[in-house]
């Protein structure tokens, strides 16, 4: 009965999105058959053909996800890259896309206009159109998306798709831009004139990769892949999650611009590559000898990977770079912790 009553009493802020998940889980069952599995970036449903239909849904509340200055045209557009992005780690074309928004009834209709705007921008920018949604009343503004897609099943990129140790940790892109653009919109720490503009813009206007993820599906030696818009450091700890290994970065993907806004205020850039969040960029592991391979495609899709670690046997997550190894912390963004 104490335990019960213990258990009541825990709240989503105490265990944080995570745990939260993984409590829900317990009073759900896996419909048989899917192609991607409980605990990855999308979800999918066997056409029966050898096709499937790959779905992943996203929300941002005004209140708790929209960083100062952030125009609704932005925070539309924003709400499909966030959904789109998830499709292109699993190697998926989306092709539709379906906002859901709540609203105050005295929301200003010129913002619910520019709001359609942007979902149409960010769809079209990704070769999806907006195929309906709906609209509810409520007390913030609420957007919810959801972003669908059709792939051959055998080319889908899971989170797991047997990577071992001894694989390549890789990205398609640099990390810590986005953490030095909340440090000056929450924290006030200001940005020089010269690397303003793109801080300010993997905030406002962030991208998806999902020209890099098709083209590393269509190599079919990603042995494990993932969205990073949680951050690199929570990324990796998902990987492994599925994965059942550990991960040894030794190379960190810091861009030019978060080292010199770390620099400027004294900061580490480790951590702002690591603990950050919204990045994304994806996060794959591959064979070493398909490096070639890896490369040619995304040199494809315009995009250069950068190799930062490789898989362990062990279950341990760390960071070794100029002599020194240091344990990489389980941290970045949790929409209950924060």
């Amino acid at each position: 009965m104490a335990t019960q009553f213990w258990t009541n009493m825990v709240k989503v802020m105490d265990i944080g999105e995570r745990r939260l998940i993984e409590r829900m889980m317990l009073h759900l069952t896996q419909m048989p058959g899917m192609p991607i599995p409980f605990w990855d970036d999308a979800s999918a449903l066997s056409l029966g053909d050898g096709r499937a239909l790959v779905v992943n849904t996203d929300m941002l509340v005004w209140k708790t996800d929209i960083p100062r200055g952030m125009t609704p045209y932005q925070a539309a557009r924003k709400a499909v890259v966030m959904s789109v992005s998830d499709l292109g780690a699993k190697g998926v074309q989306p092709i539709a896309f379906m906002p859901s928004i709540g609203l105050p009834s005295d929301y200003p209709v010129a913002s619910v206009e520019e709001m359609a705007r942007g979902f149409e921008a960010g769809a079209r920018e990704y070769g999806a159109y907006v195929v309906g949604g709906d609209t509810n009343e409520a007390c913030d503004v609420v957007i919810s998306g959801v972003a669908l897609g059709v792939a051959q099943e055998s080319k889908i990129m899971k989170r797991a798709s047997g990577a071992g140790p001894g694989d390549l940790l890789a990205t398609t892109g640099a990390f810590g831009v986005t953490s030095a653009g909340f440090k000056h919109l929450i924290e006030g720490l200001e940005v020089p004139g010269g690397i303003r503009k793109p801080i300010l813009d993997s905030i406002y206007l962030p991208r998806a990769r999902v020209k890099e993820g098709v083209a590393l599906a269509e190599t079919g030696a990603v042995t494990g892949c993932m969205d990073s818009s949680d951050g690199l450091a929570v990324s990796l700890y998902d990987l492994a999650r599925s994965t059942g290994t550990g991960f040894k970065v030794t190379e960190l993907p810091v861009a030019p611009s978060a080292t010199r806004f770390a620099k400027r205020h004294g900061l580490d850039a480790a951590d702002l590559v690591l603990y950050g969040g919204e990045e994304y960029e994806l996060v794959f592991t591959f064979k070493p000898e398909d490096e070639g391979k890896i490369r040619e495609a995304l040199d494809g899709a315009g995009c250069s990977p950068l190799v930062i670690g490789e898989v362990t046997g062990e279950k341990d997550m760390v960071l070794a770079v100029d002599g020194a190894v240091k344990p990489i912390r389980a941290e970045g963004w949790d929409h209950f912790t924060g």
